[in-house]
């Protein structure tokens, strides 16, 4: 089973991989008792937010991680969130995350940019901070 840390960067990588925007790891250890990282990723549509989740969901299958909610996501849903204990996901909508601004709102913790792998022969890339 890997570590929060893991978790949270897997998860990151494969939301990342299928095309969630602007995906941010948010190390919130020191400021949180309740849970250590935060993933956040932007979606384009309620159907893209719906196939991001599925895949976090498949991905937490695959290593043993509980999902400790199961939400309905409506056709008009903007944020899902996934508890996955020591890691939160958060899937929004562009116009959720502008609005709720939780990297501003979790200011005092780390943040990590994660982007897809490259495919061979791209330009160098990866996490950033």
């Amino acid at each position: 089973m890997p570590t929060s840390r893991e978790s949270a960067f897997e998860i990151a990588r494969v939301l990342a991989e299928h095309k969630g925007g602007e995906v941010v790891v948010l190390d919130l250890a020191l400021q949180s008792g309740w849970t250590d990282f935060f993933v956040i990723a932007t979606a384009t549509s309620s159907t893209h937010l719906r196939g991001l989740d599925r895949f976090a969901e498949e991905w937490a299958a695959l290593n043993k991680v509980e999902r400790r909610n199961t939400p309905r996501i409506a056709d008009d849903e903007e944020w899902v969130l996934l508890d996955l204990g020591d890691v939160v996901v958060h899937l929004m909508t562009e116009r959720a995350r502008a609005f709720y601004e939780l990297e501003k709102l979790w200011f005092q913790s780390e943040a990590v940019r994660v982007q897809a792998p490259e495919a061979p022969g791209s330009p160098p890339g990866g996490a950033a901070r």
